[in-house]
Formats: C-alpha cells, sequence, structure tokens
C-alpha cells in the first residue's frame, strides 16, 4: 500500500469515526422505544420482495409447462421485473427523501400488492411479463424507504450497524421461505397461488407501518429529474435486451447489435445529463469516495455471481435431478440459513477485521462455492450441490452487510434516500445482469451441446430443433418419441444443461474473483477503532 492510499485510509476512518461519536450521542439521547417494532415492519417488507423472487424460481419449470414459455420468456419474466425495479430506484429514493419515507413505503406496498394480484391471472408468459414489470414499481418504491428509514429509526451508529446486519439477514429468509412456499403451493394449487400469498403479507406490512413507522424526509430537496430516470430506464432494458436475446437472435444480429448500440448511447446520455444537470437523480460526485463507489461495486458483483447462478441451480434441481418444486424448494433452505448467519456475524467480523478484508474475502467465498459446482454431471447427486450452495451461502452473508454499511455510512443523513436507491440498485442491476448473462451464457452453451453429430442421427429434426429453446421442452419433446430417441434426447438434454450450467459458473466465479480484489483494495481496510 503506498503512502497515499495509508492517508487516505485514515483520513476516511477518523472521519467515520468523528460522525459515530456525534451520531452516536444523538442516538442515544434521541432513540424511538419502538424501533424494534419499526424494524420488523421493515424486515416484513423487505422479505416480501425478495421471497417473490425465489417464489419464482422454483415456478419457472411449471411455467414452461403451462405458459409453454422459452428461455428466453423465463428470463423476462424474473427481469422485466428486476429492470423496472432498478430502473426507477434513483427516483424512487429522491421522491422518498422529497415527499416523505413512509408515504413512499405505503405507495409501493399498494402497488406492489395491485401487481401481485394481477400476476396470479396471467393467462400469457406475455401477460406475466407485464404484470412482473408492473411489480416492479412497487419493489422500486419499497425498498430504498426501507433502508432510509432504518437510518433514521437507529441514529446511533452501533445500533444501525446491528440493525443493518439482521436487515440484510432478513433478505436470507424470503429467500428460504420463497422456495419452501412456492413447493408447497405448487404441489396443490396452479401457479398463480405463488403471486396471491404476498397480498396479506403486503396487508400486514401496511398496517404496522401506519402503525410503527416516523415521518421523515429531506428538509430541503431538489427537483425530481425525470429525463434521468426515463434515460436510465431506457439503457437498462435496451442493454439486457440484448444480452438476452444474443443466443435466439445471433449475437451479430441486426436486432442485438442495434439494442446493445443504443444502450451504450443511452448510457453515455444518462452520465452526461447527471453531470450537467443542477438537479440529477444520481449525483455522480459520490461516487469519488471509496466508500461509496466500492460498496455499490461489491454488491453489484456480489448478487450477479448470487442471483445468476441461483437462477440455473434451481433448474438444475428439478430437470436433472428430477426434484418436485417442494423438494427442490426444501432442499434449497440451507442456503438461507448458512447466509443468515454469517449475516449476523458481519459486524463483530468488520469491527475485528475491517470491511474490505471482510467482504473481499465473502466474495472469495462465492467464487469457491459457485467452483465446486462447475465440475458437475448429469450424474451427479444433491450432496455436492449442497456442499456448493452452502459456500455460496457463507460469501453472499459475510457480503452483504459490510458492503450496505458502507455505502450509507459515506452519506449524510438526509441522502438516505439516494444512499438507499444506489444500495438497491447495486443488488438489482448486479441480479438482472447475472440471470440476463448467465443465462444467455448458459443458453449459448446449451444449444451448441444439443447439436451433436449422433444426437441429429437418433433424434427427429422438428423434436431436436424444439428441445433447442429449453431443457423443459426438451423433456416435453422426448415424452412424444419412441422409447430409445426419447431416451437419448432426454439424457442429451440433461447433460447440456449441466455443460451450460458449469460454463455459466466459470464466468460467476471469475467475476466473483475480481470483485474479492476490488473490494480489499477500495473498501475501507482500517478496522473501526484503529
Amino acid at each position: 500500500m503506498t503512502n497515499i492510499e495509508q492517508h487516505e485510509d485514515r483520513r476516511l476512518a477518523l472521519e467515520e469515526l468523528e460522525e459515530l461519536a456525534l451520531r452516536g450521542l444523538e442516538g442515544r439521547l434521541g432513540a424511538d422505544p419502538r424501533r424494534w417494532w419499526a424494524l420488523a415492519v421493515l424486515c416484513l417488507s423487505l422479505v416480501l420482495i425478495t421471497l417473490d423472487n425465489t417464489v419464482l424460481n422454483v415456478a419457472l419449470p411449471t411455467l414452461v409447462r403451462d405458459l409453454h414459455a422459452s428461455t428466453s420468456e423465463l428470463q423476462w419474466i424474473v427481469d422485466s421485473y428486476q429492470l423496472v425495479f432498478a430502473g426507477l430506484l434513483f427516483s424512487a429514493g429522491s421522491m422518498a427523501d422529497r415527499y416523505g419515507r413512509k408515504g413512499t413505503l405505503s405507495l409501493g406496498l399498494t402497488v406492489f400488492g395491485v401487481g401481485t394480484f394481477a400476476a396470479a391471472f396471467a393467462g400469457s408468459a406475455g401477460m406475466l411479463i407485464l404484470t412482473r414489470a408492473f411489480m416492479g414499481i412497487g419493489g422500486a418504491l419499497i425498498m430504498p424507504s426501507t433502508l432510509s428509514i432504518l437510518g433514521d429509526v437507529f441514529p446511533d451508529p452501533a445500533e444501525r450497524t446491528r440493525a443493518i446486519a439482521i436487515w440484510a439477514a432478513m433478505a436470507a429468509v424470503g429467500i428460504a421461505l420463497g422456495p419452501v412456499l412456492g413447493g408447497l403451493l405448487l404441489a396443490r394449487y396452479s401457479w398463480g397461488s405463488i403471486f396471491l400469498v404476498n397480498v396479506p403479507v403486503v396487508l400486514a406490512a401496511l398496517i404496522g407501518g401506519a402503525l410503527l413507522l416516523p415521518k421523515s424526509k429531506d428538509p430541503a430537496p431538489g427537483r425530481m429529474d425525470l429525463v434521468g430516470s426515463a434515460l436510465s430506464i431506457a439503457t437498462l432494458m435496451t442493454l439486457v435486451f440484448a444480452v438476452i436475446e444474443g443466443p435466439t437472435k445471433g449475437w451479430t444480429s441486426t436486432t442485438v447489435l442495434g439494442a446493445a448500440g443504443a444502450g451504450v448511447a443511452l448510457l453515455a446520455g444518462f452520465l452526461a445529463w447527471e453531470s450537467h444537470s443542477d438537479h440529477p437523480m444520481l449525483d455522480l460526485r459520490l461516487f469519488a469516495d471509496r466508500r461509496f463507489s466500492a460498496g455499490a461495486l461489491t454488491l453489484t458483483l456480489l448478487y450477479f455471481g448470487g442471483l445468476g447462478t441461483y437462477f440455473l441451480y434451481t433448474q438444475h434441481l428439478q430437470f436433472v435431478l428430477g426434484y418436485s418444486a417442494l423438494r427442490a424448494g426444501v432442499y434449497s433452505v440451507p442456503f438461507a440459513v448458512v447466509l443468515v448467519i454469517f449475516s449476523l456475524r458481519t459486524p463483530w467480523a468488520v469491527q475485528r477485521f475491517g470491511t474490505a478484508r471482510v467482504a473481499g474475502l465473502g466474495l472469495m467465498t462465492l467464487a469457491l462455492g459457485v467452483l465446486l459446482r462447475s465440475g458437475a454431471n448429469a450424474h451427479t447427486g444433491y450432496w455436492v450441490l449442497l456442499v456448493s450452495l452452502m459456500v455460496v451461502g457463507a460469501g453472499v452473508g459475510s457480503t452483504i452487510a459490510p458492503s450496505t454499511t458502507s455505502i450509507m455510512s459515506s452519506l449524510s443523513p438526509h441522502q438516505a434516500g439516494v444512499g438507499s436507491a444506489i444500495n438497491d440498485a447495486s443488488r438489482q442491476v448486479g441480479g438482472a445482469l447475472g440471470v440476463a448473462v448467465l443465462g444467455s451464457v448458459w443458453a449459448s452453451s446449451y444449444a451448441h451441446a444439443l447439436a451433436a453429430p449422433a444426437l441429429r442421427l437418433a433424434v427427429a429434426p422438428s423434436a431436436l430443433q424444439a428441445s433447442r429453446g429449453s431443457v423443459g421442452a426438451a423433456l416435453a419433446a422426448a415424452r412424444m418419441l419412441p422409447a430409445p430417441a426419447g431416451q437419448s434426447l432426454v439424457a442429451a438434454a440433461k447433460a447440456a444443461f449441466v455443460h451450460g450450467s458449469n460454463v455459466a459458473n466459470i464466468v460467476a466465479a471469475l467475476v466473483a474473483i475480481g470483485g474479492a480484489f476490488l473490494a480489499m483494495r477500495y473498501l475501507p481496510r482500517l478496522k473501526r477503532g484503529a
């Protein structure tokens, strides 16, 4: 480490210690006695969002059968929510600061409730994509509000660090409940039940929020940046459209290249607008603070690898190992249990070893867990996948809270909404790109593996062409073929699925390793109190 870097680290540490001392005194004098109950409401709202994602992952094979969804449509069913969510987060954070965080949270819960009710009765993959996008509007209003209200409820930095760790751990509760609840519902009811289950949770959060959450907002807010919001949404949509459609339409097709070019141009326009606007949605000067920029990048890369590989893991359990949706959900619980345990231990670990080491080691652990899975084949049993999943859970749990705390500690209280939006956008952008990029890597590898000459001789061209869309389509096509050809197609599809997953897992591991080095270099290195 150079003398300049040592000086910068010590300067940041001294600023943080001064802020901790000042806010700690204020926190002890003004702590709300109902703050832990208020935290429960905020966590319930967060669980609602994370539960929705993992419930949907378990239902993906069912959607292939009932709605005849292709791999591209499955990715858009997941990503339409993620992209609208991420694109609106900056505006939602500014809206919360300007008009009130409690009211924004209530509005978000209402929109989310309406969207999830409509999604339950969608009659096609296209309609489900639209209703999921509408749910993304509600999610964008909910998530930054929870974290910014948390900062208001817990002014004491020590308590706020513990509260953020609990807040982060509760995301894992949603991850754990989603697959199990989804499996139970799918075993008895139609796939629409996975959305209807959100409605009572929305009502409980609305009632609890009305009774327990304080009102707060920025006393001197700027104007809403509508142009910046529109540019951010358009940028995300066009770039990820190119990534998702690349394997299907061809990476050199006019459609894909045009979307990619438009996305890059829109990104340049967004950055130019934000840098010159007198009321930017995203103040680019915030990224000059390493705690802010490195924390956001760490979260993005973490969710890229974590959520992107989980998208394939749940399908592996059902399509390759033949598990039911319920069994796949139950067998995913250890991931969330380990994640919660490690999340709750991160305040102690950061106190002892520093943010950079804890977050960096967490990303390296994620990479190790994903690499353990990359050696699988169609005959690999669940126990290998279980070990991999638990190691990934330890890595994710060790990284979320330190990165989030790094972002929030770099901002003043009146910037809570913007800081929360950056934190949440990092998660959503990372998760959406992880599903899109790794899903596309898988799709390309899967389709290539199904092009083996021996398989073309054994299976009719029409059945083989249908099978290239998804492994679910391949298994459905195999049931329509004579036994020898059907068995050949099933074996080939499972092997191709695992091959594609292995390639995607290696890509995710490389990204996580790169993120680990960035975290250890640029996040604050000094331990609190050092």
